[in-house]
């Protein structure tokens, strides 16, 4: 199942909105998740420093975010960012909860890299370190996506 199309106005009011609010947001739960010890930090070093810019294109959403000695941090989105992850709203639901591999998405178009191929390789490969999401975010995903929440669109 897919999600209804977001409502191209409110994407067009969302995308217009400063990138920082809801970076700060993203940073906040990806300390949660590495103060929790979710992320394993020893695995986050080749990201240390580097700019990463998440773009939901049906919502107009952009975060971007880096990590640093203390943790993640928000970035304004000012100076250009070393890796753009660019999918759906809904694709990105699917690779945090694990419902859908990102080499397949990437290769059915769906998940677009841009700058930094081997920066992109290396998320990819934090995020393959990291044990399964936890049951909350499985139960949403199904819930958001539907019972068949593997299906392609979104």
């Amino acid at each position: 199942m897919s999600l209804p199309a977001f409502p191209r106005p409110l994407a067009a009011l969302i995308s217009r909105l400063p990138a920082y609010p809801p970076s700060l947001a993203f940073a906040a739960a990806l300390n949660l998740a590495l103060w929790g010890h979710i992320l394993p930090r020893e695995c986050l070093t080749p990201i240390e420093g580097r700019r990463i810019r998440i773009v939901a294109e049906d919502l107009g959403l952009r975060i971007e975010f880096m990590l640093t000695a203390q943790g993640f941090r928000p970035c304004t989105g000012r100076q250009p960012a070393d890796l753009v992850i660019r999918a759906t709203s809904g694709d990105f639901l699917r690779l945090a909860a694990r419902l859908e591999d990102p080499d397949t998405l990437f290769f059915r178009r769906r998940l677009a890299l841009q700058g930094d191929t081997e920066l992109g390789l290396q998320v990819k490969n934090t995020l393959d370190a990291v044990d399964g999401p936890p049951q909350l975010l499985r139960t949403v995903a199904a819930a958001v996506l539907g019972k068949d929440s593997s299906a392609s669109g979104g």
